[in-house]
């Protein structure tokens, strides 16, 4: 049996301490490390509190900003849609008899009357087909003329029993059936004249000619599809426009109550370029696109609306009187919907929950939430909050825009530099750049900032190889002392 001599430990005791030790100086550097890291965390926090109060960011101070009053008025109620302008009436104006143009009395894109005459065609066969039905009436009434001559003989000889009854009742009869045939011959007269007058194409609406489709002299046809002209109305004019199908009930019930106005918007989309009425409903929803069709008729005193133009439209349905209406910038929306800060006393905003109706760029209706004798804040949201102070400015204050603002915690201009941020003494800034005076002309980015491009920083790796290979030789050597003067930069080169 070995015994251990005095004074001595064992291997698993000298284990067993030395991982207590390492433990306990595991944990005593954590602690240490904990300690600086919060001490660092608190100066951090120290110093982006101090840079915030020099950018002016002091939450003491009140927030500037502009306030607006809310007004009672009598807001529309419209519903828009996008439609397409189409002409009133349309028509092609076609020849009604074959024949060679003569003449064409129009010039393209001219407004005509009804009535005018457009073109004419050669009269000379129909003018003389009208001549001889108007003849032939001519013979057919001498003819009944002596046949009326001759009843009146033979009813005096059948009277004194010296003729026949029989013969005066035939001659009766041919006189009524000459008396059909003049009217016949009217008929004709009648026709010939038609086609004579057709001869002469006039136009059966008022309104703008197109482009000319037959040229003067061409042989042209009753059976034509071009025809010679179309005439388009443009004054008034028409407007179709769609509106969803949820909307059908609403508008139904306010064309109930009488015309429903209509507004169609100019190119800028804000304009009103003319304002009519509602006079058609379609009698179908289309169920490709889930609309509802509506005609609209404008006066277009100006020409503004063109068909085939796609225009947006809005509908009024209703008006909601007295509204209390706010700007739309004093709605602001948050997690719990739609808010307005509210000036109240001593400058002290308070965030209310508010109830919009509608809304546009401009203005929106508020149902809820608001007074007609608030103070709603419509610009400076920025730095607002909750219980925060606040100075209101005037509408007329426009803020001067910085292009080149400070950096942070620069408390004014840089020496040498005006409030302006430019060089005095007419210095530019590449005239103070080119100071050499022993200083070193490096940015953080490694180029050198003495205006003279490459070739300054050509001169500057050349002197700091030539500093490491002294340093280097001199640590070699075992040589103690300080580091060889920087070399004076290269003179630098005329400007071109």
């Amino acid at each position: 049996m070995l015994f251990k001599p005095d004074g001595q430990e064992s291997p698993v005791k000298r284990v067993a301490s030395g991982a207590r030790r390492r433990i306990v100086s595991i944990l005593i550097t954590l602690i240490i490390l904990g300690g600086l890291g919060y001490f660092g965390w608190v100066a951090l926090e120290q110093k982006q509190r101090q840079q915030g109060v020099a950018r002016g960011g002091r939450t003491d101070l009140p927030v500037p900003v502009l306030a607006a009053i809310p007004r009672i008025q009598d807001v529309p109620v419209y519903l828009d849609g996008v439609g397409t302008v189409r002409a009133l009436n349309t028509v092609t104006v076609r020849s009604q008899v074959d024949g060679k143009l003569i003449a064409v009395n129009f010039t393209e894109g001219q407004d005509v009357k009804k009535g005018d005459v457009l073109g004419e065609i050669d009269p000379v066969i129909y003018q003389a087909q009208y001549d001889q039905t108007v003849a032939k009436k001519a013979q057919d009434e001498a003819l009944l003329a002596n046949q009326r001559l001759d009843l009146v003989r033979y009813e005096q000889l059948a009277a004194s029993n010296a003729g026949s009854k029989q013969q005066a009742d035939t001659q009766r009869a041919l006189i009524a059936q000459q008396q059909a045939l003049v009217k016949a011959d009217q008929a004709s007269i009648d026709n010939a004249a038609a086609m004579l007058g057709y001869c002469k194409i006039v136009a059966p609406i008022g309104g703008r000619a197109g482009l000319r489709q037959v040229d003067q002299g061409n042989i042209i046809h009753a059976a034509d599809v071009t025809g010679l002209v179309i005439i388009t109305q443009l004054q008034p004019i028409a407007v179709w426009f769609s509106l969803p199908q949820q909307q059908i009930v609403r508008v139904n019930a306010a064309a109930a109550k009488g015309a429903l106005a209509v507004d169609v918007f100019g190119n800028d989309g804000v304009t009103v370029a003319d304002t009519g009425k509602l006079t058609g409903i379609d009698n179908q929803v289309d169920p490709t696109t889930g609309t509802l069709k509506l005609k609209a008729e404008f006066p277009n005193a100006h020409y503004q609306l063109w068909p085939g133009q796609f225009v947006n439209v809005r509908l009024k349905v209703d008006t909601i009187e007295k509204a209390i209406v706010v700007p739309t910038a004093a709605v602001q929306r948050g997690p719990a919907g739609t808010f307005s800060y509210v000036i109240g006393e001593n400058d002290i905003v308070t965030a209310k929950p508010v109830v919009v109706t509608q809304q546009n760029e401009n203005d929106a209706v508020i149902a809820s939430g608001l007074t007609p004798g608030d103070r709603v804040v419509t610009t400076g949201f920025a730095n607002l909050a909750d219980g925060a102070k606040v100075t209101i400015g005037n509408n007329d204050q426009v803020p001067a825009v910085d292009l080149a603002p400070r950096k942070r915690g620069s408390r004014g201009p840089r020496e040498g530099q005006g409030k302006d941020g430019q060089a005095k003494d007419g210095q530019s800034r590449e005239d103070q750049g080119k100071k050499w005076e022993g200083k070193k002309f490096e940015g953080k980015d490694g180029q050198a900032k003495d205006g003279q491009g490459k070739e300054g920083e050509e001169g500057e790796r050349r002197r700091r190889r030539r500093e490491e290979r002294t340093q280097s030789e001199g640590d070699e050597k075992g040589q103690a002392g300080p580091a060889p003067a920087p070399l004076s930069p290269p003179p630098a080169k005329p400007s071109q």
